[in-house]
């Protein structure tokens, strides 16, 4: 089980791969089963291939991450809040909570995000 640390490195790798617009490096972050939920209720994609391509279509809006605090790890497990800023008719922040489940490895082999139109608002710009 990876440890607080290389969970923690985790989530900053995420989020510095939406900053620099890297659907790679997001990507590489996971095993090659895994699979993403985002969000929760939505179609999952599984395996790296359809992983990377969700990122690349996700960064394509030009997304950036802002973490809302520290990370929480727990077992085999990684739960952060964060900000999606994002611009898609008209700039709009969006409050999600992430969850990542880590293998032996220390790659993530399931990602869960919780946000719904709720967690959606439009901000000036």
């Amino acid at each position: 089980m990876p440890s607080h640390e290389d969970m923690v490195r985790a989530v900053e790798r995420y989020v510095e791969a939406f900053d620099k617009g890297d659907a790679r490096m997001a990507s590489d972050l996971y095993a090659d089963d895994a699979t993403v939920e985002d969000p929760i209720g939505t179609p999952i994609h599984q395996g790296r291939d359809a992983i990377h391509a969700f990122y690349s279509m996700s960064m394509q809006a030009g997304a950036k991450l802002r973490l809302d605090g520290p990370v929480r790890t727990g077992g085999d497990y990684a739960a952060f809040a964060f900000t999606v800023l994002v611009d898609f008719g008209g700039p709009k922040e969006i409050e999600v909570i992430d969850t990542f489940k880590f293998d032996g490895e220390g790659k993530v082999t399931e990602m869960r995000a919780f946000w719904g139109p709720a967690n959606m608002r439009a901000v000036d710009a």
